[in-house]
């Protein structure tokens, strides 16, 4: 058992954490890859929260009431190929955020955050069929775990958004629910990643997605599914 504080700076919603962030945390518990991670309640941030674990499960929570779950299980993800590092540089000024962002704080896409502060992931629409979307990222010394390479917790940040994006015409006002991710290797600041997003399915309120961080050369580094949710059967203006 061990107490965790999520910094502001971590948000995502204006007073609760990053989903991607928040699973990324408290999967890093189970080793932070082959897991999947299940947000039940929006987790405060700048409070004491209460992380238990054990070999499998591990369980954020803020006294009696239960946050996060997150469980260790294989997971594997059909990942499209990656576009080029030119292609999504040049899909990033067609980010919808850039014009209207619901939640325009957010450490991973927030347009109001700036360098050295958020990660500013601002993925835009390829000119594919997939509907995909795609951003590139270039970790900083902010993330880092002091040697030199990305905090895992990071990674499972940078999967987060872009999926939200690939689904955002029908998920509108949206939160993450569940978030599994697989983690190839570690990431070396400095290190140029194309970060990408594509819709599965929608049914209802629930809207699942994919995404995935490539290296320059097209690689996998890391992927994830995840579902998100509408907030009371909202829609995208």
């Amino acid at each position: 058992m061990s107490t965790v504080r999520i910094e502001r700076r971590f948000r995502g919603p204006p007073e609760s954490g990053n989903g991607g962030y928040v699973a990324g945390l408290v999967a890093a518990a189970l080793g932070s890859s082959n897991c999947t991670v299940t947000l039940k309640a929006p987790p405060p941030i700048d409070e004491d929260l209460t992380l238990t674990t054990d070999d499998v499960t591990a369980t954020l929570a803020q006294d009696d009431s239960v946050l996060v779950t997150a469980s260790s299980e294989a997971v594997d993800i059909d990942v499209p190929p990656a576009p080029t590092l030119a292609d999504a540089q040049d899909a990033e000024p067609r980010f919808t955020g850039h014009h209207r962002h619901i939640f325009p704080g957010c450490f991973v896409c927030g347009p109001e955050r700036g360098d050295g502060d958020g990660m500013r992931i601002f993925p835009g629409p390829l000119h594919d069929k997939a509907n995909r979307v795609a951003a590139t990222w270039t970790p900083d010394e902010t993330v880092s775990d002091g040697q030199g390479r990305v905090r895992p917790e990071f990674l499972w940040a940078a999967l987060d958004c872009p999926g939200y994006f690939a689904a955002e015409d029908k998920a509108g006002m949206a939160l993450l629910g569940r978030m599994s991710a697989v983690l190839h290797r570690p990431v070396q600041v400095g290190e140029p990643l194309i970060v990408t997003g594509w819709p599965i399915e929608t049914h209802g309120r629930k809207h699942r997605v994919g995404s995935a961080l490539h290296d320059a050369n097209g690689e996998v580094v890391a992927a994830a599914t995840a579902t998100w949710i509408t907030l009371n059967g909202e829609r995208a203006a």
